[in-house]
């Protein structure tokens, strides 16, 4: 069965198009097969939107970005003299989230194929990521020991976890990690988790 963190899906195209307001300002997506949740931006990924502290200026990382949502609405709060790097395993989800920047009139984001952080190079503001949970924790955790390397002293990760999906477990990872863990938002069985790099 291919999954979402496939680096090159072989499923049929189905391109796919919505619309959706985040900020009070309606930004276009397309999508495809092959993509995680993609007729409509995932109430997981909604909530972590919802969160996000990004100010203008901050340097962000979207962490296994899909088509991009969560990095294009970090690109628009980040303004022209921030910078948002999107980056994920699958080509196809890479593919779709450098249309979405362009098709929503974002300049101020760039977009990779990265397995994890092995094409990441330097340090964030911010990293955000709703996590490939069906990976497993092998993939994750490492990912959270990545992060804490690629953010600037006072830095932070947000992560958005099912309550039910191992947030307890995330919640104790996050804090052995950055030595502490916060609850932002919680929402339908979702938990927006936030740790600062000291």
């Amino acid at each position: 069965m291919e999954h979402y963190f496939t680096p090159k899906p072989q499923s049929q195209h189905e391109p796919f198009q919505f619309t959706v307001e985040l900020f009070d300002r309606e930004f276009t997506f397309m999508t495809d097969a092959g993509v995680f949740s993609k007729t409509e931006i995932d109430p997981g990924t909604l909530l972590l939107i919802s969160a996000l502290p990004v100010k203008a200026g901050d340097r962000v990382l979207d962490l296994g970005c899909g088509y991009g949502p969560i990095g294009i609405a970090a690109a628009y709060l980040a303004g022209p003299t921030g910078t948002v790097d999107l980056i994920d395993i699958n080509q196809r989800a890479v593919e779709l989230a450098t249309m979405n920047a362009a098709l929503n009139g974002l300049h101020n984001i760039r977009v990779w194929q990265s397995d994890g952080f092995a094409a990441v190079v330097g340090s964030y503001d911010w990293i955000v990521t709703n996590p490939p949970v069906r990976a497993g924790k092998k993939v994750i955790y490492p990912m959270l020991e990545q992060a804490y390397r690629h953010l600037h002293p006072g830095g932070g990760l947000l992560v958005v976890i099912r309550t039910k999906q191992g947030a307890k477990s995330m919640e104790k990872k996050l804090d052995s990690v950055f030595g502490n863990v916060e609850t932002v938002k919680i929402k339908k069985g979702y938990r927006v988790l936030k740790s600062i790099k000291p």
